[in-house]
């Protein structure tokens, strides 16, 4: 698999992490988003997938 074919997911947080469990404080960070509005964009693999149906109610993908 060549590095140009590999496929990518967009994330952005959209709600704050106020008031959410501490491991899904981790979850988001460790998605690469820090303040609201911010993008990360993350190879499409099953962990990734994962984490983003953890907290699904904060962030947004395209």
């Amino acid at each position: 698999m060549n590095a140009n074919t590999k496929k990518t997911i967009k994330v952005t947080l959209i709600k704050s992490l106020i008031a959410t469990k501490q491991n899904h404080r981790a979850t988001v960070k460790g998605l690469g988003l820090k303040k609201i509005n911010s993008s990360s964009i993350l190879e499409d693999t099953p962990a990734i997938r994962g984490m983003i149906k953890k907290v699904q109610y904060l962030v947004k993908c395209d």
